[in-house]
């Protein structure tokens, strides 16, 4: 059995909290014996994103006390856990807490690399009709290399049809920050997200981050679009 800490990022608490509740129902269903820490707060990202370093390093040592350090961490966000991973290292170099950082970056995973990572499973047993595409989140595919294992647990859920978008790859123009500062831009790179997608005939967009699903749908309300989004998770949990 595995010991699982979850990583609860803010948006998923605060906006998709049932996202991380549907990642704890794949995991036990795995076998997973699941832990998650109340007290664990944001992993610095925001902050860091925006300059503000020192602001960053406050919170990442706090996130680097809200976990064991012998047991795996599970996020459902590709965006935190490439931060963690390539980030920690830089902003913790010389200091008290270097060996520390490297090692909880070691056990840090998003959630569906540690299912085909680590669990080595590909089928869940979930259950979800409709016809989708997946949006790599670019926290996951350049951060994470993420790329085939999502696909490969989208291929075996039943009565799901996956086809993949031409710009599957592209940004979706959320960015954190970057959508309040270049407004035209990330509204005209969701369109082109959007339109990628409904080109390919999909009804869902699915993806490893809430923040990008959030941006999309987003722009979908706004212009009544006949497309959802939905965190992979989500989907794993589905059953009949």
């Amino acid at each position: 059995m595995h010991n699982v800490q979850l990583f609860i990022p803010c948006f998923v608490d605060q906006l998709y909290p049932e996202t991380g509740m549907n990642m704890v129902r794949v995991l036990e269903k795995l076998g997973c014996n699941v832990h998650y820490n109340p007290k664990q707060t944001c992993c610095g990202q925001p902050a860091f994103n925006a300059g503000y370093w020192d602001d960053a390093k406050a919170v990442a040592t706090k996130f680097l006390n809200d976990f064991d350090k012998d047991f795996y961490i599970v996020g459902p966000s590709g965006s935190c856990t490439g931060y963690v991973r390539n980030y920690f290292e830089k902003m913790f170099a010389n200091s008290a807490e270097h060996n520390l950082s490297n090692k909880v970056r070691g056990y840090m995973y998003e959630f569906t690399e540690f299912l085909t990572d680590v669990l080595k499973v590909e089928d869940v047993g979930a259950v979800f009709p409709g016809k989708a595409t997946y949006h790599d989140a670019c926290g996951a595919l350049r951060e994470c290399g993420i790329k085939a294992g999502p696909r490969k647990l989208l291929d075996n859920v039943k009565g799901l049809e996956v086809v993949e978008m031409k710009e599957c790859e592209t940004c979706c123009g959320f960015g954190g920050t970057f959508a309040v500062k270049y407004e035209p831009i990330s509204i005209g790179m969701a369109q082109t997200k959007v339109q990628s997608a409904l080109d390919a005939g999909a009804e869902y967009m699915i993806s490893t981050d809430v923040s990008c699903l959030m941006h999309i749908q987003g722009y979908i309300e706004k212009n009544n679009i006949p497309m959802k989004t939905v965190h992979i998770a989500d989907i794993l949990a589905s059953g009949e």
